[in-house]
């Protein structure tokens, strides 16, 4: 059986259809089961990742673990997870972490979050893949709003690129590091086919939805002020700006085979991921 952490995000959601896809049987952790909304086939546990107790139990029968953990509590929570891993038996734990970890020079919190993370997985004494993914084409989600109200899409750093990853696509990977023998002790940096600006993806969304959209570059106060207004505490918002800033420098930018090479299928376009979401970024009355 497999344990899925995180099993309510956009990586951990498909992740988990494709397990079930493959005949896996699965168990998934939320911190509210009756709010998760997983497929009937999953085995859905009340657990908290700070919380050993709960998650040694969760971790009955299960012989692979997913470790999937956000925001400033990434180290916490990876080393209570890892611990509990450790004392399960458990036979192997993927865990996903940052494209920037790899960057000895990043010193900015998710990396430094995650890299605090990587040693506890690395530590426990379980056979270990790690999964870094440069970033998000899901993050373009965040966009939908202003699309949907001024065709429009505002973000500071527009000269920035990152060859940025369909979640489905880093799910696929770590399915096969779950799944299949070879990848211990192998950490697997994770991109998409291109690098884009915030400003070629917008028009790559302006394509597909049939309509212009217009870039706005903005200050990145104004950029950290947006997040703030949206409830997002003022650690996580500056941790979300610094790593927006890194799209300025070319770790960020470098396109990796990984995802053909370890699924065999190339992994998708932004304007594939696009597509998909079309109906995110339509008005109601479109």
């Amino acid at each position: 059986m497999i344990l899925v952490t995180g099993a309510t995000g956009t990586v951990g959601r498909a992740l988990i259809g494709q397990l079930l896809t493959a005949g896996e049987q699965v168990r998934a952790t939320s911190r509210n089961p009756a709010a998760a909304k997983l497929p009937d086939d999953v085995e859905v546990v009340r657990a908290d990742l700070r919380d050993s107790t709960r998650l040694a139990a969760a971790m009955r029968d299960v012989d692979r673990v997913f470790l999937l953990s956000t925001g400033p509590g990434i180290p916490e929570h990876d080393a209570v997870v890892a611990g509990a891993a450790a004392q399960a038996g458990v036979a192997r734990l993927v865990k996903l972490s940052s494209g920037r970890t790899g960057d000895d020079t990043a010193t900015d919190p998710i990396p430094t979050w995650h890299r605090a993370g990587e040693q506890s997985v690395r530590a426990c004494g379980v056979p270990w893949t790690i999964v870094r993914p440069l970033g998000f084409m899901s993050n373009a989600l965040h966009w939908a709003g202003t699309i949907r109200a001024r065709d429009a899409v505002y973000a500071p750093f527009g000269q920035g690129r990152i060859a940025v990853i369909d979640p489905r696509d880093i799910a696929a990977v770590a399915a096969v590091a779950l799944t299949t023998d070879g990848h211990d002790g192998q950490i697997y940096t994770l991109s998409g086919p291109q690098a884009l600006s915030p400003g070629e993806q917008t028009a790559v969304l302006g394509e597909v939805l049939g309509r212009p959209l217009e870039f706005v570059e903005v200050a990145p106060a104004q950029a950290r002020q947006a997040i703030l207004d949206h409830g997002v505490p003022t650690e996580m918002a500056d941790a979300i700006m610094a790593l927006r800033a890194t799209a300025l420098e070319s770790f960020t930018s470098v396109v990796h085979d990984t995802v053909e090479r370890l699924t065999g299928t190339p992994p998708r376009t932004f304007r594939q991921w696009a597509a998909d979401h079309a109906t995110e970024f339509r008005s109601a009355a479109a």
